[in-house]
């Protein structure tokens, strides 16, 4: 069962997608929060395992609320959910340590399909917010591309292969399946590669791929690239 958790200082909007959530039998609502700072404090009680986050909020707004979070003993998989698709936005919450990028105008089946694909070590982007960072990778001079490159050096062979696939948006399995290996070992080199590479989630290793020159941005699978990469 995954623990949700909902942030959002719209009532209306938290009821609304408490009532998506609960049409998915996988998925329990576990805590509601008005706002940032209500989000931390509840997400330290009921540990929930993936949030969705809205960005303009009072006392404490999403971007920050999502690096407290982050900073959790056990901190959960955050998925933006915004009516803005301002691109600092977007980039700004990748970077704190969101798992995905959606705008509130999502069917309703992708996000539920989200909620899913982070949790089983995916990214999900609104294809708004993967234009907004193709942009950014283009019109950016990226002096980070030299730093970036020198931690990804630091990597095994295997672990640069598995980075390549991670960046890519591949899940465990997925890894597993394409290398020919376990998904436990696959795990414990995402796990040293995290560590690596300074890194907080598998988002913000992709963030660095695309950062050394390697990628545009955090991707899908090919098989789901269509809709919601």
């Amino acid at each position: 069962m995954i623990r949700a958790m909902i942030v959002d200082d719209d009532a209306l909007v938290r009821l609304g997608l408490a009532d998506l959530l609960a049409s998915d039998l996988d998925i329990t609502v576990v805590a509601q929060a008005g706002d940032g700072l209500q989000a931390q404090e509840l997400a330290a009680a009921h540990t929930p395992d993936v949030v969705l986050m809205d960005v303009r909020m009072p006392r404490l707004d999403g971007i920050s609320a999502i690096k407290k979070l982050r900073a959790l003993p056990r901190p959960p998989h955050v998925i933006t959910l915004t009516t803005f698709d301002v691109e600092v936005y977007v980039y700004d919450a990748l970077a704190a340590g969101a798992d995905g990028f959606l705008l509130k105008d999502t069917d309703p089946a992708e996000i539920l399909r989200a909620v899913h694909l982070v949790m089983s070590g995916s990214a999900m982007l609104h294809p708004t917010a993967a234009r907004h960072l193709i942009d950014r990778y283009h019109h950016t001079a990226r002096p980070q591309a030299q730093i970036a490159q020198a931690r990804i050096a630091t990597l095994t062979p295997r672990e640069t292969d598995v980075l390549s696939l991670l960046a890519d948006g591949a899940t465990n399995a997925e890894i597993a399946d394409g290398l020919g290996m376990r998904e436990s070992t696959v795990k414990a080199h995402v796990s040293r590669i995290l560590t690596s590479l300074d890194v907080g989630n598998r988002v913000q290793a992709a963030l660095l791929v695309r950062d050394a020159g390697l990628r545009h941005a955090p991707a899908t699978p090919p098989s789901r690239q269509g809709r919601s990469s």
